[in-house]
């Protein structure tokens, strides 16, 4: 692995570049610039890929190395991840096709730095959005990881060459209030103790999900997916979800998504009576199976169960709709999800331990989503005392600044 090392001696100061050699006794050769910008641009432009050698060339060309790549994320999982399941590897296919589209002038060893910008320039013109253009871009640098993993190249050349785009959510996440919450769980109670039997016995599983969905903080493809075994004492453990195309149950998306969740005892006390008493038998372990014993559609959750508490709770506003009144919920199933998120930062959780609570696998998209609600809660605590004023002083009664004056 090649990096780059700042040296201060008699001469100043100057940037030197390790790079692997099989010519040397060390393994290494060692190259000074006078600068870094210098020492950078010899690391990224492939210069000294062109300088050593010991890389497997058994990857020729760029699409070998794509092809090689999907392999290994099939196979055994990349960047020590999972195997990514079908519907991934669906995905990965498809944004596959656009690496290969374009026209690789160059074999993977001898790409530079310009060669990525080009590809990057060519993505943003040819993908049928600029969201397509920036997810294969990342698969791409996935994929040049990889490659310098294997010991196919020295260096990933397409570090730092990135598309821009703004937060998933463009405006801040909206979030219920207490009371929205308290109302849709008294919601559900209600719809349990219908007089109407049909009802009764739909909200019979539905109660408990909603419970679920709002203590947990668990992603619908999850508690959807959950199974027996994952219900502990007094929480449950989240290792599955539906895949994306909703054909599937497989293991969480990444390793972080497997995690513990405690539960309060109402929640706990809804979520075992259901299991242990009413839940339909299945092959596949669910504690909320549909009526023909597979998982439930997260549309058929919405549109049965979440929208219906979400009127009968009055979180509804009427619009109309080709000369109708139509009833549009004010929320969506995931926006518990944030609720329980806000939840936490109200109560000044450390971003760490509420990462790993909302299974996200980087601290960024923590702080991505839900920063501003962290900085409010920040605001709320410090009261904009000053940082001085949060000093534990005492004071000992004397104006030290005349005696420094003074003394000068």
């Amino acid at each position: 692995m090649a990096d780059i090392r700042k040296r201060t001696g008699k001469k100043g100061t100057t940037y030197q570049v390790r790079y692997p050699s099989s010519s040397t006794v060390s393994g290494y050769t060692f190259k000074s610039f006078k600068t870094l910008k210098e020492a950078r641009y010899f690391l990224e432009s492939g210069d000294t890929q062109q300088q050593c050698s010991g890389l497997d060339t058994t990857i020729y060309t760029v699409s070998d190395a794509i092809d090689k790549w999907l392999h290994i994320c099939e196979a055994e999982g990349s960047n020590d991840r999972e195997p990514v399941t079908e519907y991934t590897l669906h995905i990965y296919n498809y944004h596959a096709r656009f690496m290969k589209r374009y026209s690789w002038e160059k074999d993977l060893q001898e790409l530079t730095t310009p060669d990525i910008v080009n590809f990057r320039s060519w993505l943003i013109e040819n993908c049928p959005s600029r969201y397509t253009a920036r997810k294969t871009l990342t698969y791409f640098h996935g994929m040049m990881r990889e490659m310098v993993l294997r010991g196919h190249l020295l260096h990933n050349i397409a570090s730092g060459v990135s598309i821009s785009s703004q937060s998933r959510y463009k405006t801040p996440v909206e979030i219920p209030t207490h009371q929205d919450i308290a109302n849709m769980l008294a919601a559900a109670d209600r719809l349990a103790s219908s007089k109407h039997p049909h009802i009764a016995n739909a909200w019979r599983k539905y109660r408990p999900m909603l419970y679920l969905a709002v203590d947990s903080g668990m992603r619908p493809q999850e508690y959807l997916a959950l199974s027996h075994s994952a219900i502990l004492d007094n929480g449950v453990f989240i290792d599955r979800a539906i895949d994306g195309s909703g054909n599937s149950i497989s293991v969480t998306k990444t390793q972080a998504g497997r995690r513990k969740i405690e539960l309060s005892p109402k929640t706990m006390r809804l979520l075992k009576d259901y299991a242990e008493n009413h839940s339909q038998k299945n092959d596949y372990d669910l504690v909320f199976p549909s009526q023909s014993g597979k998982w439930q559609c997260k549309r058929n959750w919405r549109n049965r169960a979440f929208a219906p508490a979400c009127i009968e709770a009055g979180l509804f506003a009427e619009k109309e709709v080709d000369g109708k009144l139509v009833k549009k919920i004010k929320f969506k199933p995931y926006t518990l999800r944030h609720y329980f998120a806000s939840v936490l930062i109200e109560n000044h959780t450390n971003p760490k331990r509420l990462q790993k609570l909302m299974g996200h696998e980087d601290v960024k998209l923590t702080f991505s989503v839900y920063g501003h609600l962290i900085e409010a809660a920040e605001e709320t605590e410090s009261d904009h005392k000053g940082i001085l004023s949060q000093l534990n002083m005492v004071s000992c009664g004397e104006f030290v600044a005349n005696q420094l004056g003074a003394a000068e």
